[in-house]
């Protein structure tokens, strides 16, 4: 598998993406693994900061978005990665658009490269779909759910259409979901006048039914880690590398605008 003139693998050589996991994520990684391009290693730290035996809800989230930045970015930094994605979807949307930012600022400031939180990485991928009205699911809390409307609203997106998985899940409940179960969600978050569907959750295993969703409503579908990967390939400025579905069948806006 190796290139013998630049010294690429499938695996290494050419860009090195860092990524910060909530400490009970288990979903985040092998995501990673699945949308890794060519030649892009993937390197991870793990981060605490919120409680296990409780309810991931907005306090828990805004909790783990204070906690421990700086040790986790030092450890990151090691690895001496070209850009970082911040794996915690809610940690960020549970604050507003204002906090994302600044919260992608300090990263970037920290560790001297590119970095994306996966809240703007969904903001992102709207931006490049052109998509306004919105369906949204994910295995948050209802709360959640209703901030991350918030959240996209003040990004001039419309939530039209939100799914609540049914249960206050815990830690390992959102992971614990099946693709089945998640497919049966992304169905109720469609719309007819939906632009896109967004599928919001590192720890979900949205990523493995895009395709079957975006077959079965004829709509585009933005999943975090979907679009976190399709985010950093356009930093990274890879031509060639595409991620699953139709957010995937066009080359990103930074690739574009570097053209």
């Amino acid at each position: 598998m190796a290139d013998s003139n630049n010294g690429i693998t499938a695996s290494r050589g050419r860009a090195r993406i860092g990524v910060i996991v909530p400490f009970s994520n288990t979903n985040l990684e092998p995501d990673m693994e699945m949308l890794r391009p060519h030649g892009v290693s993937i390197h991870t730290a793990r981060a605490g900061g919120y409680d296990l035996d409780e309810v991931p809800d907005s306090e828990q989230m805004r909790q783990f978005a204070a906690a421990g930045l700086d040790d986790v970015l030092g450890s990151l930094c090691a690895a001496r990665p070209d850009v970082i994605l911040y794996g915690c979807t809610s940690a960020t949307l549970s604050m507003g658009p204002d906090y994302d930012r600044e919260f992608c600022r300090r990263i970037e400031d920290r560790s001297g490269v590119p970095a994306v939180t996966a809240a703007g990485a969904l903001v992102e991928a709207l931006d490049h779909l052109d998509a306004r009205t919105i369906g949204f699911c994910s295995p948050y809390t209802e709360e959640l759910n209703r901030e991350a409307a918030a959240f996209l609203g003040a990004c001039g997106r419309q939530v039209i259409a939100s799914a609540y998985v049914g249960s206050d899940l815990g830690n390992y409940g959102q992971s614990g979901l099946t693709p089945a179960d998640v497919l049966a969600l992304g169905r109720r978050a469609a719309h007819a006048r939906a632009d896109a569907i967004v599928m919001s959750c590192t720890d979900m295993r949205a990523v493995e039914v895009i395709a079957e969703v975006e077959a079965e409503t004829g709509i585009p579908v933005v999943t975090s880690n979907q679009a976190m990967m399709f985010a950093a390939i356009g930093r990274l400025g890879l031509e060639d590398a595409r991620v699953p579905g139709r957010l995937g069948q066009a080359p990103s806006a930074f690739l574009r605008a570097a053209r």
